[in-house]
């Protein structure tokens, strides 16, 4: 029988290793969740967690240590490869439960909202131009979202995150000049491929402390070999010491210069 789905989300189930159960069941909370969201009244992002699976709850618990490696490190947070967000929010949520008042702790979003601007041949042949790209204009909705996630802490007529869009490997640039003073506390690489990663490790290197933080997505992991790649060219798999949690199977970080 052959597939309805797209080749990336055939990529994206086979990552994941998701059964066709597994499926069902999204589909089956999905359902659900979009009928009830009305119904749930003021309190829908509280009760909203009723469809939470435990996948996503994993990811939650995944951020939460890795801020927690950072509280004693002064610097800014940098994304790339943003997305739709929901780590930005996370983000954001994080840093007004641990430090609220730390307001030189800026999170910066770095995203094409286009999807890959450029494959190269070590990228395996898995991805193609244009994958994982938003809704046209999106970058304004999330905008708007996380400074509304922004509100509910303390000192929030400061703002504390900036999206950069465009390609990382050009962007990066731009940033760098323009925050001479940004110390990176941690650097979460979520673009996927090849030379966004490699461009984008390679420049912001100076800008570590000893206990910056490395956060990278997608290691050992077979559909996307280009973000290994780029990480043994800059800094070396036999240089660091890269760790992982059991709640993600690809995810793996390294505190820079431990």
């Amino acid at each position: 029988m052959m597939s309805d789905l797209s080749p990336l989300q055939n990529v994206a189930n086979e990552q994941f290793q998701r059964s066709a159960d597994e499926l069902e069941g999204d589909r089956g909370l999905l359902e659900i969740a979009l009928s009830l969201m009305r119904e749930f009244g003021p309190s829908w992002n509280v009760h909203n967690l009723v469809t939470m699976k435990r996948q996503t709850l994993s990811r939650v618990l995944y951020h939460n240590l890795m801020y927690q490696k950072i509280i004693d490190v002064p610097g800014v947070i940098c994304e790339f490869g943003v997305q739709w967000g929901a780590t930005l929010a996370q983000l954001i949520n994080l840093r007004g439960i641990y430090e609220p008042f730390n307001h030189s702790r800026k999170i910066y979003g770095f995203d094409t909202f286009e999807g890959f601007a450029k494959i190269d041949p070590k990228d395996g042949g898995y991805s193609d131009v244009g994958d994982y790209a938003v809704s046209n204009g999106y970058e304004e909705t999330l905008e708007e979202i996380l400074r509304i996630q922004e509100s509910f802490s303390p000192l929030h007529h400061i703002r504390k995150f900036e999206l950069i869009k465009g390609d990382a490997s050009e962007t990066i640039d731009s940033w760098l000049e323009e925050n001479p003073h940004a110390v990176i506390s941690m650097a979460l690489f979520d673009m996927d491929v090849y030379k966004p990663t490699r461009d984008v490790l390679e420049k912001i290197v100076p800008r570590l402390t000893k206990g910056s933080v490395l956060v990278f997505d997608e290691v050992n992991c077979k559909h996307f070999p280009g973000e290994t790649l780029a990480l043994n060219e800059v800094l070396g798999l036999n240089k660091i010491a890269l760790r992982r949690d059991p709640h993600q199977p690809y995810c793996a970080w390294a505190e820079f210069g431990g």
